[in-house]
């Protein structure tokens, strides 16, 4: 029996407020073209006037519901991948099952892999949805981030990267799409790391060229172990969906692999870095596209603070 997942459901939610380029640089020290040549990105969206992280989770999970045509009581388990939960306690999938009126014999709980975190989630999905510990037949995993809240205005290496926004996916068992994945860690709290206790400064602080080669090894050897593992070459899937964190990193990998440049989905230069919630993003903006059809190949491969990384290979 294939142990496989089915993507049925997605979703996605974003702030009202969109940041352009030209309105960052009124606030920082760069331009327009600064950013964009070194990251791609053209602008991104903050939460504002009472915007909350959980919200932009429970509105992209409610979308997610209903494009799987699904009800709350439906669901078996709430995963909500995050570095950025709205409190210590509770866990954002807490208020998602309040708000959404979730079943209350479920699990669920937040998951910090950083951006990795949706496909650690997928994992987990998997792993449950087999276990026969599950009252309910579906999934919720929703990748939702308030990023605008920890990053430094005055620091503009971070400041113009990053963006907030949540996408969900709802999943359930299928042996006929096969699933495969390969998770990974390298233990670091130099490259890149947000608040702590013992430093009480508020911001997120990253080192870009280490991030940059940790990130584009891992998505290299994430490919080698997809095609590896699924016995499908990069070349043939449809898609590469990265997660989207600076278009350099991704054009060096295409170019190492010698692979065409519309293999890649990106989006990152209307969103910036969504951490968490960029992949989940990504794809409910490509199924709103219709590039998402009965048939689809997917690699997705994630990278991020922790250092997490992690590749999995999906059918629709």
């Amino acid at each position: 029996m294939i142990q496989g997942i089915e993507i049925v459901g997605l979703g996605r939610q974003l702030p009202a407020l969109r940041v352009t380029n030209q309105e960052i640089a009124e606030m920082t020290d760069t331009s327009d073209e600064w950013i964009r040549t070194r990251s791609g990105i053209q602008s991104r969206y903050f939460c504002r006037d009472g915007e909350t992280q959980a919200d932009l989770a429970a509105g992209a999970a409610e979308k997610a519901l209903a494009d799987a045509g699904i009800k709350p009581d439906e669901v078996g388990m709430c995963i909500v991948a995050t570095a950025t939960p709205e409190y210590v306690t509770p866990s954002t999938a807490a208020l998602v099952q309040k708000n959404l009126g979730l079943p209350e014999d479920i699990p669920a709980f937040d998951l910090n892999a950083a951006c990795t975190g949706f496909i650690y989630g997928l994992q987990l999905a998997c792993s449950m949805l087999y276990a026969g510990a599950l009252r309910h037949p579906y999934v919720l995993l929703i990748g939702a981030e308030r990023l605008s809240g920890v990053i430094d205005p005055a620091e503009r290496s971070t400041y113009v990267l990053f963006g907030d926004g949540a996408g969900a996916a709802v999943i359930r068992a299928s042996e006929l799409r096969r699933f495969f994945c390969r998770l990974g860690v390298r233990g670091d709290d130099a490259v890149l790391y947000g608040p702590t206790h013992e430093k009480p400064d508020p911001y997120l602080h990253m080192n870009g060229r280490a991030v940059f080669r940790f990130a584009t090894e891992a998505i290299s050897s994430g490919i080698a172990l997809l095609e590896e593992e699924s016995g499908v070459k990069a070349a043939e899937v449809e898609y590469i969906v990265c997660h989207q964190a600076n278009q350099r990193i991704i054009e060096h990998v295409q170019k190492r692999l010698k692979l065409p440049r519309e293999k890649f989905f990106i989006n990152l230069h209307e969103y910036g870095n969504t951490s968490a919630a960029s992949i989940p993003l990504a794809l409910a903006e490509m199924k709103e596209s219709e590039l998402l059809v009965p048939g689809t190949r997917l690699f997705l491969l994630g990278f991020g603070g922790g250092l997490t990384k992690g590749a999995a290979y999906v059918e629709f």
